[in-house]
């Protein structure tokens, strides 16, 4: 008996298939990437900002020391002139008081003594060249007889009533005032007027500090 002989057809598609690797996709590899990574244009611009902040900083503090400096300058170069022109203040007080004698001795020279007249030249005489030691450094007398009151040079030592001088008035000087350059040397000691009252003249002592 004869055998018979089985064909067996394989299909293609019977095939066992094998693993292909799959093909990474663009948004696989984007999602590998770490999400966070720095960005170098944007840590340059960072850097160049704060060095400019720090430029700007040292330039602001730069023109404040310069400022300060030339401030400094200016007041030490104000203190300087102020101690020439003031540097004889002392002296010059002490000596208005030699002034101040040599006038009363003139006023209170009597006239009708035989050597009267030659001792009141030599006393003129002394007080013209006191005072042009005086203007040589730059002291002059105030200016205060019929003068409005001041109080910025006047020191007003009692005031009297008058009819011949307007209120608040300078109508007597007890001493003289002086200036040395634009600065008060010593106040003028003076009386000064107020209208009168029931048309009778009184003197009234006030506060020197009014």
């Amino acid at each position: 008996m004869a055998h018979k002989k089985k064909i067996v057809i394989e299909d293609e598609n019977d095939q066992p298939k094998q693993d292909t690797p799959p093909t990474p996709s663009d948004s696989d590899v984007a999602a590998d990437e770490p999400a966070d990574s720095p960005d170098p244009m944007k840590e340059i611009e960072e850097q160049l900002a704060a060095a400019k902040a720090e430029a700007d900083d040292h330039r602001n503090r730069m023109l404040r020391m310069a400022a300060e400096l030339e401030n400094f300058k200016k007041r030490s170069a104000r203190e300087q002139d102020d101690l020439k022109k003031y540097a004889t203040e002392n002296l010059i007080r002490q000596l208005l008081t030699v002034v101040d004698n040599l006038e009363r001795a003139i006023a209170s020279a009597a006239p009708d003594h035989a050597n009267g007249q030659s001792v009141v030249d030599g006393v003129a005489l002394t007080l013209a060249e006191v005072n042009k030691i005086l203007e040589k450094h730059y002291v002059r007398p105030i200016e205060a007889l019929g003068e409005p009151f001041d109080p910025t040079f006047h020191q007003a030592m009692c005031q009297e009533e008058s009819a011949d001088q307007p209120p608040n008035t300078v109508v007597q000087e007890f001493q003289k005032g002086y200036l040395i350059h634009d600065r008060l040397l010593r106040p003028a000691m003076v009386v000064v007027s107020k209208a009168p009252q029931n048309g009778q003249s009184e003197e009234k002592t006030v506060d020197t500090n009014a």
